[in-house]
Formats: structure tokens, sequence, C-alpha cells
């Protein structure tokens, strides 16, 4: 899976953390969680609690988008044979598939080819009626890869204002929240472009706390924010967005454009929703890769966020500690921590918020440490790489590497100095992963 392996440091404490991150990606990948969310016997198809007989429905087909979309839609075809009729989903990852229509698509910001391939998608939709089974596939990814302009907002607009948004330090949370109130189709409005279908969405998480609503900005459930939310974030983040934009989102907080769905809306009345892939699905992984290698582990929190630098400080004071006294867990142990941190940005580098952390860290590591952070999806930033893999030895030069995190350009900084961990799209998204190696201190 890591393709520059063997140009990484091979002692035990930096084998282990690749072995780590490995392990949690594979873990959480379709083929491995569709795989364990479904059975499919006969003519009855089992998801989770939910059971379909597909001889009661005229056609099975699947629709959706993100990182992971055209993979889920392969295991479908896998699993489910000629019982199912095809479907669409909209991806920057694309797979060989059989029957199901895989559309180009960008990622993280929105693209032409994703608009064309959302009204091929939105089409499909319309064309369903009560008879039919969608199995709905959302993953991370899903809101720049399904792309849908509302009224009087083009492409140009959302470009800009996703750009202004990554860069402004907005949670993920956030970021949807504006974006849904710009959409088509985010925000529970597939849900609407679905029914009367039954639909049971298939949603592989890259949020922090898996909130069905902001995974891909939630296109198949209520929609809990509201357009003096959405202005809300721009004001908060001093965002500078495209006049078409701000005059769109003043329009709904006044009242003259219609909020997305709520949870009384009708539309969501066919909908399922099952969570088959976590953050919490890499961590367990990654977590029983180290026992195997003989470490004491804890996992710190899949819910970690905040900037990415402030983030890092946390986990060297965690390695600090425990070479200090032990706690919270006895050396040689593997600290695990998952979740989404964010960068404002100041400079005109590359990079992305694992390669931050992964930087910030190298600073004060002490020499016992070793750290690798990855983005699961294999790109993290504006960068090809998926993140960084550091110890306490790696920084020399404290004032190159500070400066390169003023520049937001911690990509070449760490390039130039073998320690980009390189992947390529893995196939998932289940966000960040990190995993922090204290060896024994004997």
């Amino acid at each position: 899976m890591i393709h520059n392996r063997e140009s990484l440091p091979e002692t035990a404490a930096h084998a282990t953390a690749l072995a780590c991150v490995e392990a949690g990606i594979e873990a959480a990948h379709p083929e491995r969680v569709v795989r364990a969310a479904l059975q499919f016997g006969g003519t009855t198809l089992e998801i989770g609690a939910e059971s379909h007989d597909l001889s009661t429905y005229e056609s099975v087909v699947v629709v959706g988008g993100g990182n992971a979309a055209a993979h889920v839609a392969a295991v479908l075809e896998d699993i489910l044979g000629e019982a199912l009729d095809g479907g669409i989903v909209v991806t920057d990852n694309p797979q060989p598939t059989t029957v199901v229509d895989v559309r180009p698509a960008a990622h993280p910001v929105p693209s032409q080819r994703g608009v064309e391939s959302t009204e091929a998608l939105l089409d499909r939709a319309a064309s369903v009626g009560p008879e039919t089974l969608v199995l709905a596939v959302v993953t991370g990814g899903g809101s720049a890869c399904m792309v849908a302009p509302a009224s009087a907002i083009s492409l140009a607009d959302l470009q800009a204002t996703t750009n202004a948004l990554l860069a402004s330090g907005a949670s993920i949370h956030e970021v949807n929240a504006v974006r849904k109130h710009l959409s088509e189709n985010k925000g529970g409005q597939l849900a609407r472009a679905l029914a009367p279908a039954r639909v049971s969405a298939l949603v592989l998480s890259d949020v922090v706390g898996d909130d069905l609503d902001v995974v891909a900005s939630g296109p198949l459930v209520a929609d809990p924010t509201t357009y003096v939310d959405a202005l809300d974030v721009l004001d908060s983040y001093d965002v500078t967005v495209p006049e078409p934009v701000r005059e769109r989102l003043e329009a709904g907080a006044a009242g003259s454009i219609d909020e997305t769905p709520g949870p009384d809306d009708p539309a969501f009345e066919g909908v399922t929703t099952h969570l088959v892939g976590t953050n919490t699905t890499a961590l367990a992984a990654a977590r029983e890769a180290a026992s195997e290698r003989g470490y004491e582990t804890l996992v710190l929190s899949s819910r970690i966020r905040g900037e990415a630098r402030d983030a890092a400080l946390a986990h060297v004071a965690v390695a600090e500690e425990m070479v200090a006294t032990g706690n919270p867990v006895t050396p040689p142990a593997v600290v695990l921590s998952g979740g989404e941190t964010t960068v404002t940005v100041d400079g005109e580098g590359r990079g992305g918020p694992n390669q931050e952390f992964a930087l910030a860290a190298a600073l004060e590591l002490p020499s016992e440490a070793v750290l690798g952070a990855v983005d699961t999806d294999g790109i993290d930033g504006n960068t090809d790489a998926a993140g960084a893999l550091v110890d306490g030895c790696l920084v020399t030069d404290p004032g190159a590497a500070r400066q390169a995190l003023d520049d937001n350009d911690a990509n070449t900084y760490l390039g130039e100095r073998g320690a980009l961990i390189e992947t390529g799209p893995t196939g998932t998204n289940v966000n960040d992963l990190r995993v922090l190696v204290v060896e024994s201190l004997d």
C-alpha cells in the first residue's frame, strides 16, 4: 500500500507505525466493510438488521458518490450479481465496474466534470419509482464529487467558496453547513430526488462524530443547519465569497428561499441509513496491529480536531509524559488517534493537515518517539502525499522547519527529508489516522 516504503526509515518503531497505518486503511476499505455489512442469499438481501426481498422490487440500482463510491459499487456488483440492475456513482477514484456507471469528479474542490456527472446522477434519481430499491452510496469526499450548484450559483462561485472555506480553519461541520445551502442535492435534497423509491444507504464516514448530516453534506438525511448558520460561518471566519453566494444565503436567511428539508419532510420516510465504516474501524485495526507486535496500546480519541499544530503539541505532550512517567501507558507503547484537524492557511506552500501535524510534532518529539499521520483516503491537503512519518531526530534546523510551517509548506520540508508517506488514492475515506510509537526506555 505504501508506495515509498523502502525509502522510509526501517527501525522497529518506524515499521510499527507504518504497519498500523496500513492495517487501519485496509480495515476500512469497502471490500471489507461492505462485505461485513451485507448478506445475500437467494432473493433476500440483509443490511444490518434490515431485510429486503428483492423479488418484490422491479429493479435494484446503485446511486451515490464520494472517494470510495466506485469501490463500494464494485463490491455490490460482486455480491448481488444479476440481481443488480445498474446505477451511477460519481467519484474522483474510478474503478472497473460491470453494470454501474462510474462518472468522474474532483476532490476536494468541485469541477466541471463533477457537475456533468452529478447531472447524470440526478437524472437517474428522477427515473426511479416506488418499486425500486436504491442502494445509496455515501462516502467521504461526496461533497466535492456530487456537485449541483443551486440557482444563480456558478461552478466558479462554488470553487472560490470551497477554497476560501478550506483555507479558513473552519471545521467540516461548518464548511458543509455552507455547501448544503448552495446546492441542489446536499442537505437531504437527494432523498427528495429519489422519492418515492425505497432507499437503503451505505455510509463510510470521514467526519468527527460520524454525523450523517455532515458526511458528503448529508444528501439523504434531514439538515439541522440553516441559511443563518451558513452566514454565521462566513462571518465567524471572515470568509470572503463571491457576491452571488452571499446574496443567496442572505435571501435564504430572510425567508425568500426554502430551507433544506428537515426531519418532518416525507422524502425521508423511505430512507434507512447504515454506517458501515468509520474512523473507529481504522483505529481498532491499527490497535490490533500494534498489539500483535508486542506493544501496549491506547486509543486517545477518534475525535481529535482543531488546528493541526495545536493538536500535534498535545500528542507531543503525551509522548513526553510516557517517557517521563510511564503515563498514560508504559512504553513500549502505541498511542492512536483519529479525527480531522484543520489548517488556517496564511502562506502559499503545499501541504495538508496531516503534514502540518507531523512537522509541528517533529519539532518537539522526544528521541524515543516516532509519529505517523495520514489521511486515510491517501490524499492530504493539496498534495499527492497521504501524510508523513517523523521522529524526534528529523528536525535538525528548527528555524527552517518553523518557516515551512509559517509558509504552509510542510510538504516541501518533509519531502526533502524523505518523510512523506505516499499511498495514492486508497479506495476509502474514514478521516485521519495518527500513530504515536514510543519505544522502551531501557
